[in-house]
């Protein structure tokens, strides 16, 4: 492990010296000899038929597949040869792809337009020595703050935690949005059948309004404790429920009662948490350097700890800690998160894959679509290098994706027979006793049957005279990814996770951009702020274009 100190990098914009030398190898790779390569490699492989890999090489799955702990990825069935990986590997180390990973683990300052580290990896227990970041040792407080997580977990799930009117706390509502709501959801989804029988945990992110009024409209505020998760505690979304919680426990508990029982904070920000009436024992930290789709290994994974437990949250650390070190430490040929990026590089670069989808065929990861779409589209969908000029090829695909066996009577048609190229990620769980046998078949069937078809497609019969003969046709040579775990847990499903997040960092590196900022998220922010602060003003609307000017005056007719 890496003693990094963040003095040593101070007064660095860019990141010290050995980000300068990564910028350096990756601003012109689009005119390198390694793309080139590929680019001329592409011509070839156009020719290339999946089925026909599979008969001249009977090895391929051996070949194509790797693991890591009990879970399986299978690259056989894309497009692609051993010297295709070698000239992808290529265009990695000339990236400066090793040197990056380096930086990533050692607190130097990845993150560049906010010139910070992004340290999410620490939070899971995969630095060991002290990490000082403006003179703290974030290793120490990442230790006190989860044990906080575990002094609040346990007393709720105990019943020891109790609210204003000296009831226990039995249902917990987590309000956040976007990273501060999709991970915990995704986890505490996946792991229902492990959840606590004495407290119910529950999601709200919506800002219209109807999913937070749904949800209270069941509760009992003398049991119901918020956690309000925003890293900056100002998120707007976040806020606006956390004030009616806040107005819908006071109408029911009556002013007198002290309302902060009800509250714990997780935030950047603990003045903000103060002004909102969250005490300070009852506030967890955050900090700068965890982005917040990268943030539920931090205290935002409370939720999980109080509906699966702190052990069991820890185990989901565990797995990610895990993936941590395979990433770190294996070369790159056998680096699960360097495959999966050089694949989905191939694809969106040099095959014109616009679009990945994604297919869990285990409801209990039906989250995980959605948790995919914010990794990588807000960490990728960038258009600047981080040198600052405009990049020269294509950045983050469209992710996309469903529920397996629901989207095969929904999308699968285009899959098969539509003019889309759309790489496709299968995942499946092999053994599940929480379910009757008849149905783990099933969806494993289907999985497999799926990557299969897309795989060999069917040929029209040369015999057959239908006229509607071409409309049954399935072309086939679609390629796809299978991933296998024996048993979902919250260790399986850590190192899952932690995988898609270095695989976005590789990506990023590769294309010489920044994953851990967001700024195209703000403007809307702003625009929104500037509509709302002008309320009712038609003497504003001259400010706007047409269309939202028109759009509000129709807004404001009540008839």
């Amino acid at each position: 492990m890496i003693d990094a100190n963040w003095n040593e990098y101070e007064g660095y914009v860019n990141a010290g010296e050995l980000m300068e030398k990564v910028k350096q190898a990756s601003q012109s790779l689009q005119n390198s000899a390694q793309w080139a390569a590929l680019a001329d490699h592409r011509k070839t492989q156009k020719k290339w038929v999946l089925s026909d890999l599979f008969e001249e090489n009977p090895a391929r799955f051996e070949q194509f597949s790797l693991k890591l702990g009990n879970t399986l990825y299978d690259f056989s069935k894309n497009l692609l040869s051993e010297q295709t990986l070698s000239y992808l590997i290529d265009l990695a180390e000339s990236a400066g792809l090793k040197e990056s990973i380096d930086a990533l683990f050692s607190a130097k300052h990845v993150n560049t337009t906010e010139n910070r580290p992004a340290l999410h990896t620490a939070l899971r227990g995969s630095m060991q020595h002290p990490v000082n970041v403006a003179g703290e040792d974030i290793i120490l407080s990442i230790a006190v703050m989860r044990e906080k997580m575990r002094d609040f977990s346990e007393r709720i799930r105990a019943g020891l935690y109790l609210g204003a009117t000296g009831k226990p706390i039995i249902t917990v509502v987590n309000l956040g949005v976007g990273g501060s709501d999709l991970g915990p959801r995704m986890v505490c989804e996946a792991f229902k059948h492990r959840a606590s029988v004495h407290v119910k945990v529950l999601f709200v992110s919506s800002i219209d309004g109807n999913e937070v009024v749904a949800t209270l409209r069941d509760l009992d505020p003398e049991t119901t404790l918020f956690i309000v998760s925003s890293k900056s505690f100002s998120t707007v979304d976040t806020m606006a429920n956390a004030e009616t919680a806040k107005a819908w426990l006071a109408n029911h508990l009556g002013p007198g009662k002290k309302l902060t029982k009800h509250f714990i904070g997780v935030s950047a920000n603990a003045d903000a948490m103060s002004e909102f009436g969250i005490k300070t024992e009852n506030q967890l930290p955050l900090w700068d350097w965890v982005g917040g789709r990268y943030s539920v290994w931090s205290a935002i994974g409370l939720s999980i700890a109080i509906s699966l437990g702190m052990y069991n949250f820890e185990q989901f650390l565990k797995g990610a800690a895990e993936a941590d070190e395979h990433y770190r430490n294996t070369k790159f040929r056998e680096n699960i998160p360097v495959i999966q990026a050089l694949i989905a590089i191939w694809y969106n670069n040099f095959c014109d894959a616009t679009t990945r989808v994604v297919l869990p065929y285990d409801h209990r990861m039906h989250v995980l679509p959605a948790f995919l779409q914010q990794l990588e589209m807000e960490s990728n969908g960038k258009h600047v290098t981080l040198t600052g000029e405009q990049v020269q090829c294509a950045t983050s695909p469209i992710i996309w994706g469903e529920f397996g066996p629901n989207a095969q009577h929904a999308f699968y048609q285009l899959l098969h027979q539509g003019t889309h190229f759309v790489p496709a990620e299968f995942i499946v769980v092999a053994n599940n006793p929480a379910v009757p046998e008849k149905h783990q078949t099933l969806a494993m069937v289907n999985c497999l049957a799926q990557s299969r078809a897309l795989m060999l497609g069917e040929a029209i019969a040369k015999d057959d005279s239908d006229r509607d003969a071409l409309a049954r046709h399935y072309p086939g040579n679609k390629p796809s990814t299978t991933i296998v775990l024996k048993e979902l847990t919250p260790k399986s499903l850590g190192s899952l996770m932690a995988c898609y997040e270095h695989q976005v960092y590789t990506e990023s590196v590769i294309w010489n951009i920044n994953p851990f900022d967001q700024w195209g998220v703000e403007l809307g922010k702003k625009l929104a702020g500037q509509i709302q602060a002008n309320g009712n003003d038609e003497k504003k609307e001259q400010a706007y274009d047409s269309s939202t000017a028109g759009l509000l005056r129709f807004v404001r007719i009540r008839d």
